[in-house]
C-alpha cells in the first residue's frame, strides 16, 4: 500500500493564495495610490489655473480702476470746462442785457405809467413808479408777466395811494407801486422765444408770439 503525504502540497497552495492574495493586495493599495496621485495633481493644476486667472482678473482689475479714476478725472474737467464755456457765454450775452432791460421797460409800460426809480441787483430788478390807478399797476404786471421774454416771475412789492399836485390847487389821486422782476439771461430769452414760436400754429397768430420771435431775431 503507498501512502501520499498531501500536507506539503496544502502548504504550498496555501502559501501561492496568500503571495496570491498579498499581491493583489499590493497592487489595488498602488493603484489606489496612483489613482489619488492622480486627482491631486488634477486638483493642483485646477487651482494653479484658477490662481492664475485670480491674479490676471485682480491685475485687470486694478487696470480698469485706474481708467475709473482717469475718466473721472477728465470728467470733473470737461465739467468744468463746461462752467467756464457757460460763463463766458453769459457774460457774452449779458453784455446787452442793460439795452434789452430799458427796450422792454418801453414796449411794456403802458400808458398812464411812468417809473421813476429803476435798480438791477444781479439778474433782479426793482421798478418804482407812479400809475393813475391800480388797473394801470395791473395791467403792467400782467405785461411783465406774460407778455415778453425778458422777464419772469414779476412780484407785486407794494402799491400805496398818494396824490400828484398838477397845479397849485389840481391835485389827483394816484398810485405808488413797488414791482420786483427777473430779467430773464439772453440765452434762456432764446429759448423760451424758440420754442413759443414752435407751439404757434401760425406765424403772428398773436401778439407774444410776434414779440418772442422778434426777440429771438434781435439775439
Amino acid at each position: 500500500m503507498i501512502l501520499i503525504n498531501l500536507l506539503p502540497h496544502r502548504e504550498a497552495a496555501r502559501k501561492r493564495r496568500s503571495d496570491v492574495f498579498n499581491a493583489s493586495l499590493a497592487a489595488s493599495a498602488l493603484f489606489g495610490g496612483l489613482i489619488a496621485g492622480a486627482v491631486f495633481l488634477w486638483y493642483q493644476a485646477a487651482i494653479s489655473a484658477q490662481q492664475g486667472t485670480n491674479l490676471t482678473l485682480e491685475t485687470e482689475i486694478k487696470r480698469l480702476e485706474g481708467q475709473i479714476k482717469d475718466i473721472s478725472g477728465l470728467e470733473a474737467e470737461i465739467a468744468a470746462l463746461r462752467a467756464r464755456q457757460q460763463a463766458v457765454e453769459d457774460l457774452q450775452s449779458d453784455r446787452n442785457l442793460p439795452v434789452h432791460l430799458l427796450t422792454e421797460m418801453v414796449n411794456q409800460l403802458p400808458d398812464g405809467v411812468y417809473i421813476s426809480k429803476l435798480v438791477q441787483v444781479d439778474q433782479v430788478v426793482t421798478l418804482n413808479g407812479v400809475a393813475q390807478s391800480n388797473e394801470r399797476v395791473a395791467e403792467l404786471f400782467r405785461n411783465l408777466s406774460s407778455n415778453t421774454p425778458w422777464f419772469t416771475k414779476p412780484e407785486l412789492v407794494e402799491i400805496v395811494t398818494g396824490t400828484v399836485a398838477l397845479a397849485p390847487k389840481d391835485q389827483r389821486r394816484v398810485s405808488n407801486f413797488t414791482i420786483r422782476v427777473r430779467l430773464v439771461r439772453a440765452s434762456d430769452a432764446a429759448k423760451a422765444a424758440k420754442a413759443a414760436a414752435a407751439s404757434a400754429p401760425f406765424a403772428g397768430a398773436s401778439g407774444p408770439v410776434q414779440a418772442a420771435s422778434a426777440t429771438a431775431k434781435n439775439l
